[in-house]
């Protein structure tokens, strides 16, 4: 089959960074799909916002959706990934084709934005996120300080392999990672704090002999330090970094269970004080791999219960009790 042109960009709104399918979007693709598979072409232009409208009239609508369902046919399956700025991206399997759909829904429940194109791996490595569900890797409250989509609330971004990962610590009322004059890893809250597997997995490596730094100072000769890296029954690979110094409870070719003991969050790498650094990749060698969205299953946000949601930078969490 010929790879498809009907390609449309209508609007790009003001960024917006979702970590879940948001309910208008549910609503709305789910409403697409019905009116797309009926052949009811004048109702999804109903589901355009006026400037949409505009952009699009009727009469083109009516010709790239008949154009789409001469070229694909009707849609079968249609899989929630990601957001993508303020579009949500469906993997949508046709009878004859898989697209990414994308769609960006305004305040007033209106489509805004719209684009299709065919998915291919290369896509899904920049969209493709957790199919395993996780819960958090630790308990009690912990504080996300870097993690999220832009740069201003997640530095890794700029990293392929990293550029999902979170860095968590522990913070007090007063939002000080430690008791005292933080001059002592002893004295940071994460400081040998358990470490746990966030679902059953395969341990595919272990590095345990790192000395921990000194509070402020850092190892560039080994960036993760201590480290475990878990490989899911979807070929996910947890890669954490950072354990203490001989913490580390498990052996390589291990298979844990979810909540299972991994080590003891510490200092030690490219580290300036303790706390856990975490992301998910699509390979076990960092060096090659290509960063993976995390989301967790149900944690407590802040305060309320998250489904299916993936931390921001600010946010804080513990797992659902």
């Amino acid at each position: 089959m010929k790879k498809t042109t009907l390609i449309l960009l209508i609007l790009v709104p003001i960024l917006s960074f979702g970590q879940a399918e948001k309910e208008n979007a549910k609503k709305i693709s789910a409403e697409f799909e019905k009116h797309f598979n009926s052949e009811h072409y004048q109702t999804i232009f109903n589901l355009f916002s006026p400037e949409m409208k505009d952009a699009l009239p009727l009469e083109k609508t009516i010709d790239f959706l008949k154009g789409l369902k001469t070229q694909a046919g009707n849609i079968q399956q249609r899989e929630f990934v990601n957001y993508q700025n303020t579009y949500a991206s469906y993997k949508t399997t046709f009878q004859k084709a898989v697209f990414l759909i994308n769609i960006s829904i305004n305040s007033n429940a209106k489509i805004n934005g719209f684009f299709i194109k065919p998915y291919t791996e290369n896509n899904l490595s920049t969209l493709k996120r957790n199919k395993t569900k996780l819960i958090l890797p630790f308990n009690g409250l912990w504080t996300v300080f870097w993690g999220g989509d832009t740069k201003e609330v997640n530095y890794h971004v700029t990293n392929k392999a990293q550029k999902n990962a979170f860095d968590i610590l522990i913070t007090d009322k007063n939002g000080k990672t430690f008791k005292t004059d933080g001059k002592t890893n002893e004295d940071y809250y994460a400081f040998g704090k358990k470490i746990s597997a966030p679902c059953n997995a395969t341990v595919v490596l272990v590095v345990n002999g790192i000395k921990d730094n000194t509070p402020g100072e850092l190892n560039p000769m080994y960036v993760p330090g201590n480290t475990v890296i878990l490989k899911t029954k979807n070929n996910e690979y947890l890669f954490f970094a950072h354990f203490k110094q001989h913490s580390i409870a498990v052996k390589q070719g291990q298979n844990v269970k979810q909540g299972d003991l991994l080590g003891l969050c510490g200092n030690s790498g490219n580290s300036s004080e303790a706390h856990l650094h975490y992301h998910i990749q699509n390979t076990e060698d960092m060096n090659k791999a290509t960063g993976i969205k995390c989301y967790f299953n149900q944690i407590i946000v802040n305060g309320e219960l998250k489904n299916d949601y993936s931390p921001i930078k600010g946010d804080k969490i513990k797992n659902k009790l």
